[in-house]
């Protein structure tokens, strides 16, 4: 007596009907991307074509010598203007061309502010302008005329236009390298020869610079022989080289 076994096989639709239920629904897909897009066009909007992210206001910090309508009248950047569209490095340009301007920065600041910081030009040296005197910096931009000679300032005489001049550069180099207990004293700074720079003191003793090299060092000797040996109408000091400096 023989006995059969009847093998039942498991069905095998059951992996492909997991696999099915993990495939993407195209459906899900398109409308993650169509969100995406819809929020892109949203933000895009905001920032630059409605009126939330405007330009409102114009804010000036950094001013001291220049009125701040000035500097927005410089930058010419409307109210209105999404802020977003607002080229900084052009308004940048633009406030740089002032004048008194040594350098300017532009920002945005969110929501509806732009942002000028400004570093106005500071006077190093005076100069006869005229019947009166003028106060220039380091590239000898005029930065105001008065009638009376500055107190302060050593004067330089300028032979042409200050403004670009070697010898105004190596004067104010001399100038703002120098300590307070020197530069205090300078009266006039003749440097129509940048390699023979020569101070003239407010007691009327004079100093061979030199270069503008070395104007640290050359302002320590200089400190000490002020010390020793007191400054006077005829005395003449030489510090053009600080390691054999001479006193007459």
């Amino acid at each position: 007596m023989s006995a059969t076994t009847e093998e039942t096989a498991a069905p095998r639709g059951g992996s492909a009907e997991r696999s099915g239920t993990r495939r993407s629904d195209p459906w899900k897909i398109a409308f993650v991307v169509l969100l995406i897009v819809g929020l892109l066009t949203v933000v895009t909007w905001v920032l630059l074509g409605s009126r939330l992210l405007v330009v409102r206001q114009v804010e000036v910090a950094g001013t001291d010598r220049l009125d701040p309508d000035q500097v927005v009248a410089a930058v010419d950047v409307a109210t209105g203007t999404p802020l977003a569209r607002v080229d900084t490095g052009a308004a940048q340009r633009r406030a740089e061309e002032l004048r008194l301007v040594e350098s300017a920065r532009v920002s945005r600041g969110w929501p509806a502010t732009l942002r000028v910081d400004v570093v106005e030009r500071t006077p190093v040296l005076g100069m006869r302008a005229g019947d009166g005197f003028r106060l220039i910096d380091g590239d000898g931009v005029r930065i105001a005329d008065t009638d009376k000679r500055p107190r302060n300032y050593p004067l330089i005489g300028v032979s042409g236009e200050p403004e670009g001049s070697p010898a105004v550069a190596a004067a104010a180099a001399v100038v703002e390298q120098v300590p307070a207990a020197v530069g205090g004293r300078i009266d006039t700074i003749d440097a129509g020869k940048r390699s023979a720079i020569e101070l003239t003191l407010q007691s009327g003793a004079t100093v061979d610079w030199g270069t503008t090299e070395r104007s640290e060092r050359k302002s320590t000797i200089l400190t000490i022989l002020l010390n020793e040996h007191p400054p006077g109408p005829d005395r003449h000091y030489d510090v053009s080289a600080p390691e054999m400096a001479v006193v007459e």
